[in-house]
């Protein structure tokens, strides 16, 4: 107990990324820090020591390009060099844009010139878009290294430490200084930049760490992305290793492999999970088996006796075998999930988040947790909900070490999210006694009907989703109907076309008439979406198919 104690004191004086560099090396400079497969698919192992070298390497090596107090971009896939470019940019007081490499090279342009970026990192699979980017009026960028050269950076860096350079070293990294500038998704609407300072980062790193206890991970989110950051930095607290997986369709081969302890998801991939368990089951003939198998489990749990790990040995073995935790976040997940995973011995821990945060806000924790919520504020914040209405329900708010310090050059934006130092986070949700967060919906997404009522497109999504054979499912308004529109499970269920429309009806018997499904819709392929699997909102079809 006094050994946890002091840990947790000692990553509280954790302010800047720098410092959290330092204190997992200090905790074990020759344990593993990560594991990866390089673009030989070989597989390569990094110490901490290792890493906190090729960061200096790489960092030094840009310094003395005379890249300082600079914006400097990246692009490309999962890659130990992404993370080592992220580290050398950052620690060495320069700001780092990450960007989506899903994204056009027009749209990549304007935020690269809103930035001013002086260089970029980038894979050899953006190679063609790089091209393009060097040919948009304006662009601002003077150089560019292929990150597939990071190592060999590392190296020429590294000489010019040994022959006495420390400029890196030395650099004083405060909390307040500015690490990134992160563009939101722009699943709605025009993205913007968010400032996250050292002290951002790190107080929700710790606080994450603080709340959770993870081991052992498998990293697949797009390390643009800030909920992927919170692996890659509590590495450093925990002083644990992690796999980074580089290709999503290994994702199953790479469970088995590494046998992670936990992982941080988004729903989609929760779904995508939990309908192959259950479609393995059906085809094997063993769907009322696991039916079975499951009730029995939570009667034995209410008496105190955990089998669960021995009825769904099969599942556990499929996912790695160790597999405890998935901490899910991004989106609207269906509690469901989080019952059923329960019943077979995972823990599904659900979150709320938000870029602007740093982006983690809420967390289920391993012993205290509520189905149906996002769960209890992380320490480094605290929430509230301004003007409630009669069910408690308001726009979320948000207040502490981990809220940005703005939008990049927009003053006039970062103004209208902030209610003093209460960051309005355009969110729709309610807290129950006990303080835990429940997510409704995002405010622009709301349909406000002519009667003046206004409905969360993600409430009626989460249960029409719960149809065995819809994969996807958008909710929308169109003159002052309400659409839902829907990509099908033609495959498993032939006739998908047909039902779907009396399974429409029965969802509308079981909701209040304002929020019934007026228009159907059926698409042909999936929704567009965001590199973190959300769907762009404005992306619908103008295929109809109506009731």
């Amino acid at each position: 107990m006094r050994r946890t104690q002091q840990i947790i004191e000692e990553i509280d004086n954790i302010r800047d990324l720098k410092a959290l560099v330092a204190y997992g090396v200090g905790r074990g400079p020759d344990c593993k820090y990560l594991i990866f497969r390089d673009e030989n698919n070989e597989e390569r192992t990094k110490t901490f020591a290792e890493a906190r070298d090729d960061f200096a390497g790489v960092g030094t090596f840009l310094l003395r390009q005379g890249l300082r107090n600079c914006n400097i971009a990246i692009i490309g896939e999962n890659s130990y060099e992404w993370i080592a470019a992220y580290f050398a940019v950052v620690l060495g007081g320069n700001v780092l844009v990450p960007l989506d490499r899903e994204m056009q090279a027009d749209e990549l342009a304007v935020q690269i010139i809103t930035c001013g970026c002086r260089a970029i990192f980038y894979s050899q699979k953006c190679s063609d878009k790089i091209e393009r980017l060097k040919a948009e009026p304006g662009m601002t960028l003077e150089y560019f290294f292929c990150l597939s050269d990071a190592m060999d950076m590392a190296a020429e860096g590294r000489k010019t430490i040994e022959d006495g350079d420390s400029e890196f070293a030395d650099k004083e990294i405060k909390p307040d200084d500015l690490a990134c500038i992160v563009f939101t998704s722009g699943t709605t609407g025009r993205s913007k930049g968010v400032m996250l300072t050292h002290g951002n980062l790190t107080a929700n790193a710790v606080a994450i760490c603080r709340s959770l206890n993870g081991k052992h991970t498998v990293g697949f989110l797009p390390l643009h992305h800030t909920f992927s950051w919170a692996s890659m930095f509590a590495g450093f607290i925990f002083n644990e290793y992690g796999f980074l997986c580089t290709d999503y369709r290994r994702l199953v081969n790479d469970f088995q492999q590494y046998k992670p302890q936990n992982f941080a998801a988004v729903p989609l991939v929760v779904e995508k999970i939990h309908s192959t368990i259950w479609r393995t089951a059906e085809r094997s003939g063993k769907a009322s088996l696991l039916r079975r198998g499951m009730a029995v489990s939570r009667l034995l749990m209410r008496l105190g006796i955990d089998k669960r790990r021995v009825f769904f040995k099969d599942i556990h073995r499929h996912l790695g075998g160790n597999l405890e935790m998935i901490v899910c976040g991004g989106a609207s997940l269906d509690p469901v999930h989080e019952r059923e995973f329960y019943d077979m011995g995972i823990l599904l821990l659900n979150g709320y988040g938000i870029t602007e945060c740093s982006p983690v806000v809420t967390v289920n924790r391993i012993d205290n947790f509520r189905f149906g919520s996002v769960g209890l504020p992380l320490p480094c914040n605290e929430i509230k909900i301004a003007d409630p209405d009669e069910n408690g329900v308001g726009e979320i708010l948000v207040r502490g070490s981990n809220v940005m310090a703005g939008y990049y050059n927009d003053p006039q934006a970062t103004a209208q999210v902030f209610d003093g130092d209460w960051f309005r986070t355009g969110d729709i949700g309610r807290i129950d006694a006990d303080g835990f967060l429940y997510f409704i919906g995002r405010k622009k997404n709301l349909i406000v009907l002519k009667n003046g009522q206004n409905i969360a497109p993600e409430e009626l999504e989460d249960k029409l989703a719960r149809i065995p054979y819809v994969l996807e499912v958008l909710v929308y308004q169109e003159d002052n109907r309400i659409v839902g529109e829907f990509y099908l499970d033609e495959t498993a269920e032939p006739h998908a076309r047909e039902k779907i429309h009396n399974d429409v009806k029965s969802f509308n018997r079981s909701m209040p008439t304002g929020k019934n499904i007026g228009v159907v819709r059926i698409r042909d392929n999936e929704f567009p979406k965001t590199t973190t699997m959300k769907i762009k909102r404005n992306c619908v079809s103008g295929q109809r198919e109506e009731e």
